[in-house]
């Protein structure tokens, strides 16, 4: 674990859960492998994002490796609300990466969406929903071991073809103490297909706690439209928000302000080049042309980027 969190023992982080207990949708950024670091983090927490997640960290790899809590995990004072968000297969092993985040975060996320080959033949992700006693147990066996009381336990999941069955796995995992459910609205095999936002309406009547819907969410318009069709207590955003970070400050596209703003938070933060110049290609994706694209995407330094911004955009 990075000491930018140094201090922090003392102020342990607001409580995730209490933000779903005001009138408007929590405002979400999802986990996102790569992208959603401290420096994205801190960028879309300066345009009205309520709360977010860290990338999906591998729990036994955490537990295991001080060089994987070091590199996967990095934190710091105005880095919150946050969730950790970890891909287990095993409660103890969930709970002992549980243990180590606590002091630093408000709340851990269990990984049960991910469609990806690998995490599904590992145990991992979406082959999660198929099994709702081993979910409860987790959710069961972190509220156990971790001593902060407040610390939120939630789960981020796909739907199966028999909603059903997804209404019987969030029931077992409310019983069980989980703090809320992120639903996304599509199923494992699912990847560009229309999300199911009937599903989640329905996935949001059937429990008492909050309900997350998550999926295809491009700009704040489409947050209360979704609010309003699933009754869902928040909205995670994932592609919507790369493309936009502004976008639950109610920017249509990525103002000038806020590529200013990730070159200064990149700077200060040392990020590396790759990921710098990543998510300026995200951002840009909506307000350049082909042309400019061809020479954009192929720039290799800070200072080629830092010119061409300047040169072309006056920041």
């Amino acid at each position: 674990m990075n000491h930018d969190q140094t201090d922090q023992i003392q102020c342990l982080p607001r409580n995730p859960s209490d933000l779903f207990y005001s009138k408007h949708p929590v405002k979400i950024c999802a986990p996102m492998v790569r992208y959603s670091k401290l420096p994205f983090r801190t960028l879309v927490r300066k345009y009205d994002c309520d709360l977010c997640y860290t990338p999906m960290i591998i729990a036994a790899d955490f537990v295991k490796s001080a060089k994987a809590r070091n590199s996967e995990f990095t934190t710091n004072q105005g880095d919150k609300p946050l969730v950790v968000q970890f891909a287990a297969k095993e409660s103890q092993v969930l709970a002992d990466a549980a243990r180590y985040v606590s002091p630093f975060a408000g709340g851990i996320d269990v990984n049960c969406g991910c469609p990806q080959r690998w995490a599904m033949s590992e145990g991992y992700g979406a082959c999660l929903i198929n099994k709702p006693e081993l979910v409860s147990d987790m959710v069961k066996t972190v509220h156990n071991q971790v001593e902060n009381p407040s610390f939120s336990v939630s789960i981020k999941i796909r739907i199966h073809s028999d909603i059903s069955r997804t209404v019987d796995l969030c029931r077992k995992a409310e019983a069980a103490g989980v703090s809320w459910i992120t639903v996304h609205g599509r199923l494992t095999e699912e990847r560009h297909q229309p999300v199911h936002y009937d599903s989640i309406k329905i996935i949001k009547e059937s429990v008492s706690i909050p309900v997350v819907a998550n999926g295809d969410i491009k700009n704040l318009k489409e947050v209360s439209q979704i609010h309003k069709i699933t009754g869902a207590d928040g909205v995670m955003a994932a592609r919507g928000l790369l493309a936009n970070p502004a976008m639950f400050a109610g920017y249509e596209e990525t103002p000038l302000s806020c590529i200013q703003d990730w070159i200064d938070i990149s700077l200060e933060h040392g990020t590396p080049f790759a990921c710098f110049h990543h998510h300026l290609i995200y951002m840009l994706e909506r307000i350049t042309s082909k042309q400019e694209k061809r020479v954009f995407n192929v720039l290799s330094s800070t200072s080629a980027v830092l010119n061409y911004l300047k040169d072309n955009y006056g920041v």
